[in-house]
């Protein structure tokens, strides 16, 4: 497979031009598969919340469920970069707070990196503290599932020209921050083109189009796992919940009718045991 991917990995695929692969993960499974499959970055986001865990939005995820979930990734990734989400109100209170919760990511769960939403004031200093203290940090930018309230609903960002400037104006904060890299989210593609030039850190695109440096989907988005609703930027490369539905709905018809387990698949009790564990069953006592 080769090295494994850091962040300045990341920084000379851009400068090279070559694009980004990104998924998300929050098995040891699936961490594996994306890893063997040569994703180079695999990020434990908040939408757990959502995938794995049935929420409506992100919000529910605690920290303690991130890092259960964070931990079962790194163990299955040996080459491909982990980023840990950290989750609404886990930094957002003080500076204190997101060094304690993001350095929990680090130490805890093995993750190389992790993710927050937003280039406040606030957030800029989140940035600079933890990439000084060397906990890279990436950027999320866009439509930010976390402010889904604030932002009146799941909506495209930065359609006008004083938007789009305000996108550019934050990626390059977050970048002057230390930010080693910035996830641009349902933002229209000319403007994800633009701030994806200025920028000297990779960018990478969720219904962004395709000029951003990288592209990320949700993993079960991606393999039709996670049919709940289908977003318009996804691309659905398989159909797991059909396969898996009929290969179950096989198995129960196979029990049901005797069919599962057969010889094969069962384990034989030599002829004369059988005989003799007879033999010391009739020799007991009735009762």
């Amino acid at each position: 497979m080769g090295k494994a991917v850091s962040t300045l990995t990341l920084r000379k695929y851009k400068e090279e031009g070559r694009k980004i692969v990104c998924l998300t993960a929050y098995d040891y499974s699936t961490a594996k598969i994306l890893d063997r499959a040569g994703v180079d970055v695999i990020l434990v986001g908040d939408s757990l919340a959502m995938v794995a865990l049935g929420h409506k939005t992100t919000h529910a995820v605690t920290v303690e469920e991130m890092l259960h979930h964070t931990k079962a990734v790194t163990r299955g990734a040996e080459f491909a970069l982990v980023v840990a989400d950290l989750p609404f109100m886990s930094y957002q209170v003080d500076v204190t707070q997101a060094i304690t919760n993001a350095g929990r990511f680090v130490k805890e769960a093995n993750a190389q990196a992790v993710k927050l939403e937003g280039a406040t004031e606030h957030n800029l200093m989140i940035v600079e503290r933890l990439v000084g203290m060397g906990i890279p940090v990436m950027g999320h930018l866009g439509f930010t599932p976390q402010s889904i309230h604030g932002l009146g609903g799941t909506r495209v960002q930065g359609r006008t020209a004083d938007e789009a400037l305000s996108l550019l104006a934050d990626a390059r904060a977050l970048e002057k921050a230390g930010a080693f890299s910035v996830v641009l989210e349902m933002v229209p593609s000319a403007v994800s083109r633009i701030i994806s030039k200025k920028l000297k850190i990779p960018t990478i695109g969720i219904g962004a189009g395709a000029e951003c440096d990288g592209q990320i989907l949700v993993t079960d988005d991606l393999l039709g796992k996670y049919v709940d609703f289908k977003p318009r930027f996804v691309r659905r490369y398989a159909n797991l919940d059909e396969v898996c539905t009929d290969a179950i709905r096989q198995y129960a018809h196979d029990v049901m009718n005797r069919d599962f387990p057969n010889d094969a698949e069962s384990f034989v009790f030599p002829e004369d045991e059988e005989q003799d564990l007879l033999r010391k069953l009739n020799a007991q006592p009735v009762g």
